[in-house]
């Protein structure tokens, strides 16, 4: 994914230092600086959660470790018990018979007693440190649960979404569209065809019609981050005008279509963010007609803000 927007980047800027207004490169610089701010911190974010994992699976094991050592423990305290028995037995029995061995049985049981005394302390300390790693155990047990919890419910948020796209977009089915998720992503793709004349950037009537109806779902969802990006096929472009190559198509493709979204008003312009990645990205073979009909293609990509899952990781740290 890192590598993606990098390339998506390093193309922008190719393409912006030479078809695009100041202005509007520093809209699209602006937009892929988020972009890229955004992938690092959900970068950083799986590495917490995976951090936080490793050191759950940590906590386990030493759970098990000391649980065995208490056992262990209790063992030795049991032997020891037993030995102090059988001496003070034999202690009382040859009281009258010797000092001398009076004497030892005494000295035997003291250094039995002081043994008995500090295995005793051992067990309480490890009983002590027992309790409180299942305490930690239990919360990060929790915390757990709770990051599970939240990803679920992203994940049913925006399976959801994916059921509200297809239905606003039914009208469409057969004419180049289709609504993919995967990767806790929601892909909407719109070949050209439905879309744009040969060569053009100039979005048809129908074509705005399903930019608009996709605008009014994601208006209704304000934390979903919306990529538009611009693909073509392999053929040479032969236009004239301002453009010089497909990646100059892609992307003023990729713009047009977040000006309608934007025309909707209801859509916060810090969440559209407008790509364009040329012949490079193909999901067909461009040696056929069929092939390169469904590389000319706008794919508008929705994620979750992660907002809440960063929080949740912030906090078990």
């Amino acid at each position: 994914m890192v590598k993606k927007y990098f390339f998506i980047i390093a193309a922008m800027s190719l393409i912006l230092s030479s078809c695009v207004s100041s202005k509007k490169y520093g809209e699209l610089e602006n937009q892929h600086s988020d972009l890229k701010r955004e992938n690092r911190e959900m970068s950083v974010d799986l590495e917490r959660y995976r951090k936080m994992e490793t050191a759950y699976n940590t906590l386990q094991e030493e759970h098990k470790n000391l649980t065995a050592e208490r056992n262990k423990l209790a063992e030795s305290l049991s032997s020891l018990q037993s030995k102090y028995d059988n001496l003070k037995n034999s202690y009382d029995a040859l009281e009258q018979n010797s000092s001398a061995a009076i004497a030892e049985n005494s000295r035997q049981n003291r250094e039995l007693l002081a043994q008995l005394e500090e295995k005793e302390n051992a067990l309480a300390a490890e009983q002590i440190r027992l309790e409180k790693l299942q305490k930690d155990l239990q919360a990060r047990s929790n915390r757990i649960d709770e990051l599970e919890g939240l990803i679920a419910a992203k994940d049913a948020k925006m399976n959801a979404l994916k059921e509200a796209i297809s239905k606003a977009l039914t009208n469409f089915e057969g004419k180049g569209l289709t609504v993919e998720q995967r990767d806790g992503k929601v892909y909407v793709s719109m070949e050209n065809k439905l879309l744009f004349g040969s060569g053009s950037w100039a979005v048809n009537s129908e074509g705005k019609r399903a930019v608009q109806q996709l605008g009014e779902v994601l208006a209704q969802n304000p934390d979903i981050a919306v990529l538009i990006e611009g693909h073509t096929d392999n053929v040479p472009y032969g236009g004239s005008g301002p453009l010089t190559d497909n990646w100059d198509l892609s992307t003023k493709r990729a713009t047009s279509i977040v000006q309608i979204l934007k025309e909707n008003g209801k859509i916060d312009p810090q969440n559209l963010t407008a790509a364009g990645r040329g012949e490079y990205a193909p999901i067909a073979s461009n040696d056929t007609a069929e092939g390169r009909a469904k590389n000319r293609r706008i794919e508008v990509i929705l994620t979750p803000k992660l907002d809440e899952v960063t929080r949740l990781l912030n906090e078990t740290e």
